[in-house]
């Protein structure tokens, strides 16, 4: 008899049964029953071919990683994600939240160096062994940085690629404040001096009236816009979208009382979590705050909150936490972005427009032959690439993008979109000075 068999540990002799009795036995209690055990009998299954590896996950899980262990290893999918119980998700998180940190993010795991298969070497089978990972938090102030799976193809930057969003997690910040990131480092004005933008920016500011509306709201279920468009006068800086019933009006936009003929019972139990929702507050010109008063997080989709996590714009869904407080538009930063692409656009146009009557502009010349792809990339930025600049969309309760099986909000079950006017306002300017055309197939 081996000595494992008298301390009533299984082997990968025994029966599945009672190896799933054991490794039940260690949870961490983060998942139901039923999904744990589902999970552990997959697995077991797929071991029972290779007794070694089913031992290593027996001895790891048993003696809480006491003892070094041998990969143990499942074929990688497709798409890398693993189904259980009809949920989908990244195998080595799923047995990492099972037998270790219930809490686990999915991009907080880090392998260890003699892992042979880890999930990140991109091998034909991935090793789930969960001692063969371990957890790195980022210390940002209240924002978690998620890297991705996704992060080292080549993604196109562009925002219709709604598959490679990545979900990057804003906590409530410490005592002591709301969370403003100081990096104006970042962001070089097109002038190269930040002062001539600045003082373009304010005779800008000078010369224009404020909207009487600083931003409209339209609320949707799916890719259904339900009930009016609410309007939010420059009189009510702060506005607050709640899930109850009362009248909307003035600061207060209630989507309880919305009917929608074609609402779901998913759709309808989303609804209910919205709860206390959100807060958008305007301050100064332009800028927009937003405090989430729910008991369930929200997920915002803001190029201001792309570039300041050093992402491509429209590349990342933020994910802001119940009674998190953050800056999520930047009217200078996107005057500045409306006018730096309007001039790209203007000069790709113009360089293409020079190519197809036959004039190649030569190396010194914008962009010269080249970047011929990009070129055509940036004379096809159309106005409303611009507009996007100046919008806001918020999904209450349910995430979209890699992390989640909706790839794009208008996959969700209730979001916003926020048309920010001053933006607008600024974008109209600058395409009053700058046309852009529409982009023009071509032939």
């Amino acid at each position: 008899v081996s000595k494992m068999s008298i301390t009533n540990t299984p082997t990968s002799n025994d029966a599945c049964l009672s190896i799933v009795h054991s490794l039940m036995c260690h949870r961490q209690g983060g998942e139901s029953e039923t999904f744990a055990k589902r999970a552990i009998e997959s697995l077991v299954k797929k071991l029972k071919e290779k007794k070694d590896e089913l031992d290593s996950l027996i001895t790891a899980i048993t003696t809480n990683g006491a003892h070094p262990s041998k990969c143990v290893t499942i074929q990688r999918t497709l798409d890398g994600r693993l189904q259980v119980a009809g949920r989908k998700g990244f195998p080595h998180v799923i047995y990492a939240r099972l037998w270790r940190w219930p809490d686990l993010h999915k991009n907080e795991l880090k392998h260890v160096k003699y892992c042979q298969f880890a999930f990140d070497l991109k091998a034909d089978n991935v090793c789930v062994n969960p001692y063969h990972y371990e957890r790195v938090v980022s210390p940002g102030i209240g924002t978690l940085m998620v890297k991705d799976e996704y992060e080292f193809e080549n993604q196109p930057s562009h925002s219709g690629t709604d598959s490679h969003h990545q979900t990057i997690q804003h906590q409530p910040s410490r005592p002591g404040g709301p969370q403003e990131f100081s990096s104006p480092a970042l962001l070089p004005s097109p002038e190269g001096s930040s002062s001539a933008s600045t003082s373009a920016f304010s005779s800008l500011a000078a010369g224009a009236s404020t909207p009487d509306y600083w931003c409209s709201i339209a609320y949707f279920e799916m890719d259904v816009q339900v009930g009016e468009t609410f309007k939010v006068p420059a009189s009510c800086p702060t506005v607050t979208v709640d899930g109850y019933v009362d009248p909307s009006g003035g600061d207060r936009f209630c989507l309880g009382q919305l009917s929608n003929v074609h609402r779901t019972e998913a759709i309808e139990r989303a609804r209910l979590h919205i709860g206390k929702g959100v807060q958008l507050e305007c301050k100064g010109e332009g800028d927009v705050w937003v405090r989430c008063l729910s008991d369930h997080a929200v997920f915002v989709q803001s190029y201001y909150l792309d570039r300041e996590a050093g992402r491509a714009p429209g590349d990342a869904v933020h994910k802001i936490y119940p009674s998190a407080y953050i800056k999520v538009f930047d009217l200078r930063q996107c005057h500045r972005q409306m006018q730096q692409q309007a001039a790209t656009a203007q000069a790709a146009a113009a360089a293409q427009a020079a190519a197809v009557a036959g004039n190649i502009p030569g190396p010194g010349s914008v962009g010269g032959i080249a970047p011929a792809i990009s070129l055509s990339a940036a004379a096809g930025i159309g106005v409303d690439d611009l507009r996007r600049l100046c919008i806001l969309r918020m999904s209450f309760v349910k995430g979209w993008g890699p992390d989640y099986p909706r790839q794009s909000i208008k996959e969700t079950p209730c979001w916003i979109e926020i048309h920010l006017h001053r933006a607008l306002q600024l974008l109209d300017e600058v395409l009053h000075t700058m046309p852009i055309a529409d982009p023009q197939p071509l032939d």
